[in-house]
Order: structure tokens, then sequence, then C-alpha cells
């Protein structure tokens, strides 16, 4: 069916009003827009406490009230003219954007497809001045707190086909309430009220982010995640990540920040999965708030209309400090990190989580028995800052208390020398992991003649009791009972050495390059040419020799030695969109850990191997040495905690 042929008109200028509504059409996509819109006014207004009104999902009304600076009565009508704003003023002030909004777009977008009147008073003002409709309207007086009030109504009530691709009310409450949950993640400074059709849903007091972050993202979250606080030259990044068996089946809670402003970003993004790629599990998605904070002309805001999009002037930095802070911060996930964990926020201050269970799959914390007993993880409210960085070294302080095991007993372990050493009843308790990758090293010794017990600081995943089903170690510390998967446990002992040894042998040298006998040539389209044009140093530095024979046609020559064996084609294309898209690729890493995680996991001992009580307790010292060693690289859990409380639930004492 052919289209009909366009009418053929002049040129002419478009009226005020249907250039105010073809702007509209970026700016107010639906209700929520117009939340997020007018919340970022409030917040660049100085505002400490915002309320949020709606009815019928924002479509039939928006009205939200600030306590800011106000709006002068004769800026009121500016307020409401298009590309009029007191943020910027200059090619350098939109260069150098330190507030949420700055395009001076927003309400005069709103009031041409909506019903519009702003109340506002400034600090030492008499009485409030309001202003109805657009920038054409008349400015009088009226009553109102100090702040401003927008109350917008009817939303696209003269576009009506606009209205009818707009969903259901809850539909449309569900995106404004998430818009009002990451503004009010961001600004724990600022309290946030919300209610729907005369109801209040959510109200948020002034607190701290820990607090914030609990309440919104629910105790689930709060229980299960790390702190992080890491700083580059102009760069900071701060927040919370959560723990890999806190992840989701869906990637509806991760809240990156930019600035205070809420973006999507796939850099960003990019970098956070990158650093969970060794510890979650198949298509699981992390949960976290991270803010990063940079200097202002470091970044470019102005992108697109809903300013949700950034542009990274130095991409390839941004990325490469992103990862490797969460990726610091994840390598505290062993026994020995957790107890350098802050006091958990009490359940009081806590909302409870609305997270479906098909979402729990891989939590630990919480997990019901039949008997209501719980499975509490190893985790807690936040962990390492993630200042360090490599080895079993990095061990930081543990909350436990001293050896609940009475000296002498066949669980009281003498120290020496900051290891474990023989006992009476079961011989030689165990070092550290083994400088290569052996089986379950277990090292024999006399008896010291020191008889200080050993402390839970020391040992938290306790002492050795038993195996089960040739599967499963029991161990017993001071809060119970801990359960090992014992080849999940060795596999990420066995991959931590093996990378570790990897790193330790290409340390300082430059990267092993296999030259191809017969150059691997390929069609390559404009951008891959380009890309390999203009990124020669970068993939020099990764080991690749790409060069375009061709305007349409590229040739390997030189590949990593660690990858000889892969597919050339494929291996520059993906190096190629990485280089393009982040600045750098870590291909090479994956390709690499897939690699040794293989073989990890083809020398980790296997189910039904008998292991003797040496042999087990080595296995626990040898976790409690090991960086990420919560989970193997799969992304299961490793251990678990079943505590004296949930034994005692499980046989009713105490009831």
């Amino acid at each position: 069916m052919n289209a009909p042929a366009p009418t053929h008109r002049p040129i002419q200028q478009l009226p005020d009003q249907l250039i105010s509504q073809i702007a509209a059409g970026e700016v107010v996509e639906r209700p929520s827009a117009v939340v997020k819109e007018l919340l970022e006014n409030a917040l660049d207004a100085g505002a400490t406490q915002v309320t949020v009104r709606l009815e019928e999902g924002g479509v039939k009304r928006i009205a939200i009230t600030d306590n800011g600076r106000g709006i002068p009565p004769e800026e009121m009508p500016l307020a409401l003219a298009r590309h009029a704003t007191s943020k910027i003023a200059s090619l350098t002030d939109l260069e150098n954007v330190n507030t949420l909004g700055f395009r001076g777009e927003a309400l005069a977008s709103i009031a041409s497809v909506a019903a519009v009147k702003i109340t506002s008073r400034t600090q030492g003002a008499a009485h409030a001045w309001e202003i109805v409709g657009s920038h054409q309207g008349t400015v009088s007086p009226s009553s109102g707190p100090f702040g401003t009030t927008i109350d917008v109504q009817d939303l696209y009530f003269n576009t009506p086909a606009r209205r009818k691709f707009l969903k259901s009310e809850q539909t449309e409450y569900g995106h404004c309430a998430e818009v009002v949950r990451r503004i009010a993640l961001a600004r724990p400074d600022v309290s946030f009220s919300l209610t729907h059709n005369g109801r209040t849903i959510d109200h948020w007091n002034t607190s701290e982010a820990a607090k914030r972050s609990a309440q919104i993202l629910g105790g689930d979250f709060a229980e299960a995640r790390l702190q992080l606080d890491e700083s580059a030259g102009p760069l900071r990044l701060h927040g919370y990540v959560g723990l890999p068996t806190a992840s989701k089946a869906r990637a509806d809670s991760q809240y990156f920040y930019v600035n205070g402003r809420f973006v999507r970003d796939k850099l960003l993004v990019h970098a956070v999965k990158a650093a969970y790629e060794d510890v979650l599990h198949g298509d699981r998605f992390p949960s976290y708030v991270l803010a990063l904070e940079l200097d202002p002309a470091m970044v470019d805001v102005n992108v697109h209309p809903s300013k949700i999009e950034v542009r990274f002037r130095d991409s390839r930095a941004v990325h490469q400090f992103v990862f490797h802070a969460v990726q610091r911060a994840l390598a505290q996930t062993s026994a020995t990190a957790h107890g350098s964990a802050p006091a958990p926020v009490s359940a009081a201050e806590i909302t409870p989580s609305s997270t479906s269970l098909g979402d729990t799959a891989w939590r630990r914390p919480h997990e019901q028995t039949s008997f209501g007993s719980q499975l509490a993880s190893p985790a807690w409210t936040s962990g390492s800052s993630g200042t360090g960085g490599g080895g079993g070294g990095s061990r930081t302080s543990s909350t436990f208390s001293p050896s609940p095991f009475p000296p002498g007993s066949r669980w009281d372990a003498p120290t020496g020398a900051g290891v474990p050493q023989r006992t009476a009843d079961y011989g030689a308790l165990f070092t550290g992991a083994p400088k290569t990758a052996q089986p379950l090293d277990v090292q024999e010794g006399p008896l010291p003649e020191t008889t200080k017990p050993a402390s839970d600081d020391d040992f938290p995943l306790g002492f050795a009791l038993a195996q089960l089903h040739g599967i499963y170690v029991l161990a017993q510390n001071r809060k119970g009972l801990v359960l090992v998967d014992m080849h999940a446990a060795h596999e990420r002992i066995l991959y931590e050495q093996l990378k570790n040894a990897l790193d330790a042998q290409a340390g300082g040298e430059q990267m092993q390059v296999q030259q191809m006998l017969i150059p691997v040539t390929f069609f390559a389209d404009a951008i891959e040419v380009g890309t390999a044009q203009e990124e020669q140093e970068t993939l020099k530095a990764l080991g690749f020799d790409i060069a375009a024979v061709s305007p349409t046609t590229l040739a390997v020559r030189a590949v990593p030695t660690l990858l000889k064996n892969a597919d050339a084609q494929t291996l520059a294309r993906d190096v190629l969109r990485d280089v393009r898209e982040f600045g750098g690729s870590r291909v090479l890493i994956e390709r690499r850990n897939e690699l040794l995680g293989t073989l990890a996991c083809h020398t980790a001992v296997r189910a039904n191997r008998i292991l003797t009580q040496p042999e087990m307790n080595a296995l626990l010292r040898q976790m409690e040495a090991t960086e990420r060693a919560d989970q193997c690289n799969h992304g299961r859990p490793t251990w678990v905690q079943l505590e004296i409380a949930a034994l005692d639930k499980l046989f009713l004492r105490g009831q």
C-alpha cells in the first residue's frame, strides 16, 4: 500500500502554542515526567521539605509544594515562558551545570498541555502571589506559606490523542512513585511526602543515607549491602552495593546518580556489571545505590531533554574508576571482612520490602524454613569501604566475641604465630591458603607450648564438626551452626589463587602477544574500521594488532597469547565494540577468567569425597583468607549461618 503524497505547503513560522506542544512531547512524556521536573525545580530552589499530591495517577492532578526560596512576583510570568531560567546565562554556565534543571523548558511545556497554577511566597514577603495559565497570565495576590506550590491539572486536556497513549491509573501512579523514590534516595537531607487520591502513601523524614536507602529499598537490601566510598583525583564514588546473594531477577533496584542526578548510562551500568561478573549467578541482577561526584565540566548533561542520559569527557577513566571501586568493595565478601560492618539499622526504621518471593532465590538473609527459622547470612548493612584491594591479607576486625569453647576442650584451638595449630584431639588445624592451587593443604606440626584460646575474631567460620552426605561441611562457631558447600568453597579458593598467580607472573611485564602466521581478515563496517584506526594505542596495550587493509576490511595480525585459540574475528569485533563504547575492553580478562574458572571447577574437591577433620578445618581457614569467598565463581553461595535462635525455634525451646 503506497503512502499518500505529502501536501505541499509554503514554509511558515509555527505559532508559539504549537511549538510548546511539540517541545512538550519530549519533556512531558507522561505524568511521572511532570513530577520529575517539578521536584528538580524544588530541590534547585533549596527546599528541605517537599510534598507531592497526586490524583488519578497524576493525570487529573499533580500538586507539588516545597519550602524553597520561592519566586518573586515580577519573575512569575518568565517562569512559564519558554527558554527562561535562572540557572544558566552563558555557554560557560551550560558546560558547568551544577543544578538539576537548566533548560528553561519544563514549566512552559507543562503549561502548554495542562492547566497550571503557581503560588509562591519569598522570604520576607507579606503574602504569596499566584499566576494561572501561561506566561501571559496575570499575577495576583494570594495566600500561602513560604515556598512554592505548582498545581498541574487535567494533563493533556487539549491534546486528546496524546492522552489516549497513557496507561491505567495504577500504572501511571507507579511511574510517579518511582520518580519520587529515585529523588528521595539521592537527597536524604530533604523530607518527602507522597499522597495519592487523598491517602498518604510514603513519608520520609530527613535522615542519613543508610537509613533512607533502607527505608526505600527495604530490609533485605539493608541487611545485605556493602558500603563504598572511594576517591581518585576529581572522581568520588560512594553509596551501597548489594551482596551477590541478594541479587534479583529484574534490574529494578539499581540507582546510579551523577552529581545528584539519577541517570541511566550504559557505561556506568557496564562498569558495575563487570565488577559483579565473578560473583553473580546466571542472569541475576545486583542491587545498588551509587553516587558519582565529579567536576561538572567533565560530564555533559545536555544530551536529551529528559536529562536522564549523560556523556563523559573521559569515558574510559570513569569506567575504570567505577569498575575498580565496586570490585574492591565486593572483594571483601569473605567471612573475615564482615565484622567491620557498623550496627544494623533497627527494624523499626525499615519499611517492609514489597519484593516478590521470586526475587529471593539467591538471598541468604531471612530464608524461612517450614518452622519459621532463619538462615542468616554473614552479611550486614554495610561492609568494607572498598579501600582494600588484594590478597587474604585484607582482613578486617570482626565483632565476634572471644571463643565460647572452654580452654582445653577439643574445640579450644591454641594459636601460634597468628594461625591455629594442632590440638590434642584433632592434630593439625591449618594455615592460610596454599601458594599454589593444590587441594586442601594440611600441615602437621607439634603442639605449641602456649594454650591461649583462639578467638572467633580470627576464625569466624568456627571449627568443623562433621561432613554431611559427602557434600556439606558442618562447623560450629559462636553464633551457631555453619553449613559449607565444600566444592563451591574450594572452587572459589582455587580460582582466586589461579588469578593471583597469573597476575603475579605477568606483573610489570608487557602483554604476551601471539603473532598470527596468516592474518585473519574480515568484513568491517565504517565504525569498526574507524575505531581500529583511532584506537591503535589502546588495542596495542590490550595485546591486539588490528589494522585496516581496505575501507571495508580489517586484518587481525596478533592476539594475546592466552587467547590464541579463540576465534580471532569474533574476538576482534568484541574488543572493538568495547573500546568504542567504554574506552577500553574487558574481553581479555573475561575470557581469561572463563578459562581459570573452568580449571578451578575441575580441580576443586568433588562431591562424595570424604574429608578428614583436618582437611575440613583447612577449608574453613582458606575461606577466611580468600576474597569473594562468600560465592563460588558461578555466583552460588558457599556457606550459610544457622543461628542458635533459629535452632531453638525448630525445637520450640523457650516457648
